[in-house]
């Protein structure tokens, strides 16, 4: 057995490529369109999964975009919780997305871990990779925003 991807739908793919791909730093990997079905799927991976992605399809975030709205509301439920990448600079890559004005939901306060979420509302764990980093401000002292 083998770990292939994590399938998360999406309202608007062109918000949600931003976040995933511009601002997050993940790679789109493939594409697919279904006219026929009316939906895209788009397959992306972290830089360092990236080669494996393309060889063996896996590890993968796969998004799903309905052409169509859907009539109900997606909710996340409670049995979903989140994804989570490794970054090799917490602290540079929550700026990064602070200053694309992405809210960091829960700051890494610890110099290891913090929390985003995607325009639907997908919670992203970042986790510093090797050693935690020394907690400094203004991390340190920021507060939660909201949900994660």
């Amino acid at each position: 057995m083998r770990y292939r991807h994590t399938m998360i739908r999406v309202t608007d793919l062109e918000a949600s490529l931003d976040f995933w791909c511009n601002k997050l730093g993940l790679e789109e990997i493939r594409r697919n369109d279904y006219p026929s079905g009316r939906f895209t799927l788009v397959f992306l991976a972290a830089p360092e999964d990236a080669d494996q992605a393309r060889a063996v399809r896996a590890p993968e975030l796969e998004l799903t975009h309905n052409w169509d709205p859907d009539p109900e509301p997606m909710d996340t439920g409670r049995s979903w919780g989140h994804v989570a990448y490794n970054v090799d600079d917490i602290y540079a890559v929550c700026q990064r997305l602070l200053d694309a004005g992405i809210t960091i939901n829960r700051p890494p306060r610890d110099g290891h871990m913090a929390f985003v979420k995607s325009p639907d509302n997908v919670s992203v764990e970042l986790i510093q990779a090797d050693q935690h980093l020394e907690p400094i401000e203004p991390w340190l002292s920021m507060p939660n925003k909201g949900t994660w």
